[in-house]
């Protein structure tokens, strides 16, 4: 059954039983959360966004309006979903042929934007922080921290956990200029030195 806790959900929107939903979560209009989905807390879900049973979502996530999350994605904490960006989770889909809920995951992690009109071919992992370009096409793993886009989507450049763009010097080291955390760069592998 639905979890007890308490969230807030749109008259006009489908909670199917049973599912978790965490407490402070909001699901606005003619949305639709099918049984079996798993919702964390203080998430939102703008105007029809639809969840599909084999999901995870993690806490304070933000999926704005015209998302359908299919099953095999899972989102961890922090991930923002821009406008009408896309998720597939069937390589070579047929109507004659059905997969009988037999897909591809895709994980996109902690802290990673996707930008609106984006599609995420499935079978990919989005790494943390990372951040995909409006109507970009991703058909490949993308690494924590990298700035891409275009089709396909391709890294242009890094980006810090706050989401300002970061500069690596001839020494491999930045300091973001807005928060001043420290990262280091090693081939396409960003870390936050701490």
């Amino acid at each position: 059954m639905v979890s007890d806790t308490k969230y807030f959900c749109h008259k006009s929107s489908y909670i199917d039983e049973p599912c978790e939903i965490g407490e402070g979560t909001k699901i606005w209009h003619f949305s639709h959360v099918m049984a079996g989905a798993k919702i964390g807390k203080n998430c939102s879900l703008g105007q029809n966004v639809n969840v599909s049973s084999k999901t995870a979502i993690g806490n304070d996530v933000k999926i704005q309006n015209n998302v359908s999350i299919y099953d095999g994605v899972t989102l961890e904490d922090y991930v923002f979903c821009g406008p009408s960006m896309v998720f597939t989770n069937d390589m070579n889909p047929r109507s004659k042929y059905p997969k009988h809920g037999v897909y591809l995951p895709t994980l996109v992690k902690e802290g990673a934007s996707i930008g609106a009109n984006a599609t995420i071919v499935c079978g990919t992992i989005i790494g943390r922080h990372a951040f995909i370009g409006s109507g970009s096409v991703v058909t490949k793993d993308i690494p924590d921290y990298a700035l891409v886009y275009g089709n396909p989507a391709r890294v242009h450049g890094w980006i810090c956990e706050c989401g300002e763009k970061i500069d690596f010097g001839s020494d491999n080291t930045c300091v973001c200029k807005s928060c001043e955390k420290t990262y280091a760069k090693n081939g396409e592998q960003v870390q936050e030195k701490k």
